[in-house]
């Protein structure tokens, strides 16, 4: 089973994935975490790169940096751990290729699929789970988290609320576009309660 977690900055997206593997490392499912951009020592070195607030990146080579990362993560970490039978989950994955470089950054959705594809040869997640949060509270949490960080990885936040507010619009416009696969789950409320309602989603979506 492969799950990835997905939304805009400040969702709190991070917070439910590591719930969701406590919970079903307790019930006995060996569980795998990972990232993007990371994962790897060589992705984490990519990622340090991309989400450095210093760095400026022009669209294509920023695309080509996380594909890179994103190849490594899914060659030395995803692909192994799917055929062993664990269940993986990862903090971002192609969908975040799509509604950043895509809808954000406005780059041609039919190449983003496609280098998406080449990447990860067709690795896709059985379940996409989609924290949905108004912009400018995600903006905001983020911020305030990116200020109590040691290292620096705000380089998205200094976008503008039109980036944030097309990268939001393009996920609900893919999930929208496929349901079955796709799961949106309100970041509204205490974690408690967005925990609440991922975990109603995952029980009847694995049941």
């Amino acid at each position: 089973m492969f799950i990835t977690f997905e939304g805009i900055e400040g969702s709190g997206k991070t917070t439910q994935l590591n719930r969701l593997a406590a919970t079903l490392r307790e019930r006995g499912k060996n569980v795998v975490l990972t990232k993007e951009p990371g994962g790897t020592p060589l992705a984490d070195r990519i990622r340090a790169i991309l989400l450095d607030s210093g760095s400026v990146i022009d669209p294509v080579a920023e695309l080509f940096l996380f594909a890179a990362s994103r190849r490594q993560n899914v060659m030395e970490v995803i692909r192994p751990a799917i055929a062993r039978g664990d269940v993986v989950l990862c903090d971002r994955f192609t969908d975040s290729t799509l509604a950043y470089q895509g809808f954000g950054r406005l780059l041609t959705l039919d190449r983003l699929r496609a280098l998406n594809d080449w990447a990860t040869d067709s690795t896709r997640p059985d379940v996409v789970l989609i924290f949905d949060l108004a912009e400018e509270l995600g903006l905001t949490r983020a911020r305030s988290r990116n200020e109590e960080a040691a290292a620096d990885e705000g380089r998205f936040e200094l976008e503008d609320l039109r980036f944030h507010r097309r990268v939001r619009e393009g996920y609900l416009a893919l999930a929208a576009a496929e349901p079955r696969r796709y799961a949106v789950i309100s970041a509204e409320g205490t974690a408690d309660e967005v925990y609440a309602r991922m975990m109603d989603v995952l029980e009847s979506r694995l049941r």
